[in-house]
This record gives C-alpha cells, sequence and structure tokens, in this order.
C-alpha cells in the first residue's frame, strides 16, 4: 500500500520535470515569436498530457535531420542558374520602374533567382481551362513534362492528367510526377498511379506518410508540400492555387465549387521552377536532374520580368512573410489581396493596416464558408481591427474562394499556393511567382474585382453585432494560432 502513494508521487514528480524541460525548450527555441512561445507554455500547462503529446508531435518545424542533409546536399551540387543564360542575354533583362527593384531583391534572397524578362502569361479562364491548357501542353511535349501537385484526385480532371502523361510517355517524352504523400493519398493508392508507373511515367511521392506510428520519430507528419508546379520542355510553366483536381473538388464537396486562378507563362521563368521541381524531385528519389538547368536558354523576344519564389521548413525563416509584408508597405495606391486562409503573425496584420491608414485604396477576399472553421473563426477576429484601420474587407459567396493573389498599383502581382497564414509562412513547401507587368496585372486585378462582386462587404456593423460569445470564440481560436 505504501508503495502506491510513492509510484504516484514519482510520476508526478517525473510529468512536472517533462513539463519544466519542454517550457525551457518552447523559451530556447530561435526563430519563435513572443505570442507562439505563450500559447505553447499554455497549452503544456493547461493540458498535462495532452500538451506534452501535441509539443513532441506539433511543436517544432522539424522535417526530420536526414532530409535536412539530402536537401543541403541536393542545393549545393545545383547549378546557379545564371550560368545557363545563352548568348541573347540582352532580351532577358528586366525593365522597370526602380521602385519596385526592392521587391525583387526581398525574392532573391529566398532562393537566389534574379528576376528574368523575356516572358509571355496568361491568365487562365477557370479551372476546367487550365487543365485543358496542361493537357494539350502534355500532348504538345518535345523533351520532358514535370507534374508536382499537393492534391490530384482520381476525378475527371484527374485523370485528364493522368491520361495525357501516359500519351506523353507513350510517345518518348521523358514524364516525372509527383504528388504529395498525404494530400494526393487517394491517387497514390488508385490503380491511376499504377498505370501511370506501367506507362512508363517515373512517379514519386514527396514526403511519404509511411508508418503513420513511426513518421513522427523522422520529422512532423504534417509538413507538406504545398507546390503546384508543371514544367515542359524547359519552356512552359504554370503557377498559382489549383490543385489536380475538378473544380466540384468531390472530397470536400459541400464547399464547392472551388474558386482558383492559374497563370501560364513561357520564357525563361520556367527555368527557376525547374529548379524547384529539380530539387523536390531529388530529395524523394535521387534521381539527379540537374543537367537541364545547365542548357543554356535559347533566344526570346523581349517580354515581362518575373521572378519564382519557392518558400517551406528548409528555407529562410520568414521568406513568406517579408515578401508579403514589402508588398504591403510598398502599395501608393491600391493593394487587393485573395485569400482563403487568413492567419498572419503581428507584422503582416500591422502592415495591412498601416497600408489602409495611409491612404492606399487596400482590399481583402476571403471565403465565406472555409473548409477549416478553425482557421474561419481566427480569421474573423482580425476583422474589427482591419476595418477599423480602413481595409475593405469581402466574403465571397459562391464557392470556396481558393485563390492567393496579391496585386499592387495595377503594376505587380504575386501569384501562387502561399497562403497569408502561418502554415505557409513556416511548415508547407510552397511556390509562387512576382512579376512586374502592367497588362496582366490588369487581368489578375479583373478577376479579383469579379470575386469582390459575387462577395458581400463586411462592415462595421455587422462585426458588431456578432454576439458576445461568437466573438469569444473567435478570439479564443486566434489566441492558438501559433499552435494551430
Amino acid at each position: 500500500m505504501s508503495e502506491s502513494p510513492l509510484m504516484a508521487a514519482m510520476f508526478f514528480a517525473l510529468h512536472v520535470l517533462i513539463q519544466i524541460a519542454l517550457i525551457v525548450r518552447v523559451l530556447l527555441r530561435p526563430h519563435r515569436e513572443p505570442a507562439s512561445r505563450i500559447a505553447w507554455v499554455v497549452v503544456i500547462i493547461t493540458f498535462p498530457v495532452l500538451g506534452i503529446l501535441a509539443y513532441i508531435l506539433l511543436g517544432e518545424t522539424n522535417i526530420g535531420r536526414r532530409r535536412v542533409e539530402r536537401m543541403r546536399g541536393v542545393l549545393s551540387r545545383l547549378p546557379d542558374l545564371a550560368d545557363a543564360v545563352g548568348a541573347d542575354a540582352t532580351n532577358l533583362q528586366v525593365d522597370m520602374p526602380q521602385r519596385y527593384a526592392h521587391l525583387f531583391q526581398v525574392g532573391k534572397t529566398v532562393n537566389g533567382f534574379d528576376p528574368i524578362g523575356g516572358n509571355r502569361a496568361h491568365l487562365m479562364q477557370d479551372s476546367n481551362a487550365t487543365i485543358a491548357s496542361m493537357v494539350a501542353d502534355i500532348d504538345a511535349a518535345k523533351d520532358h513534362v514535370h507534374l508536382l501537385f499537393y492534391i490530384w484526385l482520381p476525378d475527371n480532371n484527374g485523370c485528364r492528367v493522368v491520361e495525357a502523361l501516359k500519351r506523353a510517355a507513350a510517345h518518348g517524352v521523358t514524364c516525372r510526377a509527383m504528388a504529395d504523400g498525404l494530400g494526393s493519398r487517394i491517387i497514390i493508392e488508385s490503380e491511376h498511379w499504377q498505370a501511370m508507373r506501367e506507362a512508363g511515367v517515373r512517379l514519386a511521392s514527396a514526403l511519404p506518410i509511411g508508418n503513420p506510428l513511426l513518421r513522427p520519430l523522422k520529422g512532423r507528419i504534417d509538413l507538406r508540400n504545398h507546390r503546384k508546379t508543371v514544367v515542359i520542355d524547359n519552356l512552359i510553366t504554370y503557377c498559382g492555387s489549383q490543385n489536380c483536381a475538378d473544380p466540384e473538388f468531390r472530397i470536400k464537396a459541400k464547399y464547392a465549387p472551388w474558386v482558383d486562378a492559374m497563370m501560364r507563362f513561357e520564357g525563361p521563368i520556367a527555368r527557376q521552377n525547374q529548379y524547384l521541381f529539380a530539387s523536390d524531385w531529388e530529395i524523394e528519389t535521387g534521381e539527379d536532374i540537374s543537367d537541364l538547368l545547365r542548357q543554356p536558354i535559347p533566344p526570346t523576344q523581349p517580354g515581362l520580368p518575373a521572378q519564382v519564389i519557392g518558400t517551406g521548413p528548409t528555407v529562410r525563416y520568414s521568406a513568406m512573410p517579408e515578401m508579403f509584408e514589402s508588398l504591403m508597405y510598398t502599395a501608393r495606391r491600391e493593394l487587393v489581396i485573395s485569400t482563403p486562409y487568413y492567419v498572419p503573425d503581428e507584422p503582416m496584420q500591422s502592415g495591412l493596416c498601416a497600408s489602409a491608414r495611409r491612404g492606399v485604396d487596400t482590399a481583402i477576399i476571403f471565403p465565406a464558408r472555409n473548409d477549416s472553421w478553425i482557421v474561419g473563426a481566427a480569421s474573423r477576429s482580425y476583422y474589427g481591427d482591419l476595418i477599423a484601420a480602413g481595409v475593405r474587407i469581402f466574403e465571397y459567396q459562391d464557392g470556396l474562394l481558393h485563390t492567393k493573389s496579391l496585386t499592387l498599383d495595377g503594376e505587380v502581382t504575386l501569384i501562387g499556393s502561399a497562403n497569408m497564414d502561418r502554415r505557409s509562412f513556416e511548415l508547407d513547401y510552397e511556390n509562387n511567382i512576382l512579376f512586374y507587368d502592367r497588362s496582366l496585372t490588369t487581368d489578375m486585378r479583373q478577376r479579383q474585382e469579379s470575386y469582390i462582386a459575387k462577395s458581400k462587404p463586411i462592415t462595421v456593423e455587422m462585426v458588431e453585432r456578432w454576439t458576445w460569445r461568437r466573438r469569444l470564440w473567435n478570439n479564443s481560436i486566434a489566441m492558438f494560432g501559433p499552435v494551430l
């Protein structure tokens, strides 16, 4: 009988020591905001057992020591893209106002990519038109096709791409396709994946799950490859928010349609997306395809300057937030943003408010119904301060607005896969393209305006009418944003 209280006391002491050790680790971890430290300390203390498990599984951006070492090795072997510029480099020169040069300098600090001219691009009409264009480009490919999607579904559009890859492989085109091990698990485990392999398509699973019980020992299971990358013949690339799926998105049909925006680029910018794909591919397969990066860039006509910005847990910390904030502080006349997920850090929220306060016409568009109730609640906790600063808020009513876009003064656009939330900032691999072009930015701005036309403006009166229970819920969820 005397052993039982002693054992209980020992377990309690051990538990307290583990809590103290984790709290010390939280306080000593680099690159963590004070709000994040406070949130994790509260979780560890308030939820004694679950808090400890939560921190062990989700508390640190740990993608695995071996993967980090492999990534460093791969990046060290990849060639400098500047060495691949051909003899006709004059057509690749960047022509843009000096007032935007610092934006591309921020972008260069992420991957080392300079902005490069000589590109042509256009905004795709809708999701189905995007897939149709991709299929046509795959059918016309002469040398290689490279695809990477976070979510690839075996639905109509997903299978159209499957069949196009099989046809291209049959014609002797080298096809490499990669999909995230969690987001695309349905197609990876389907007959379509095996059929592509048998047809000669080279396949890889990005960040494979493996044994879910052992996976946490290799790194966080929820760190994902969220990129949507297509590169064809080192010349054509796509960038935007769309996954390889129908807009009806049947795995979450009640939120449909998914409303996305993709751009098709043709020119030297494809080489920078190729660089991201080559690094992702070699990490997962061991195959070195860096020779594609060493090929001289062929002569091209003068065109818009653009720059790829690829971020992730093995890239410089805070790269994506700094890019967003730099764009916000650069705006002088107009700043328009669309994003489905808004859980900002404090500097980003301040940057958006500061934009409106200095007289910039600042607008942000969210989906009215979010597939993540947690993110939806957290996002709305920021509405009051944004509206008070003069930011115009719109909630899109006609489906789930999934487009991640930012237009600046009618001249600069950022489009890609990155959301304005902590997951995109710290945990997921993302790819975006920043470019300067008035005509194409006008097209993106008109698309944003079409979203606003199908949206409900959120007023200060509407926010003030929220019940105290709703405000309590939204603010409580947002408080744990650094954890979630």
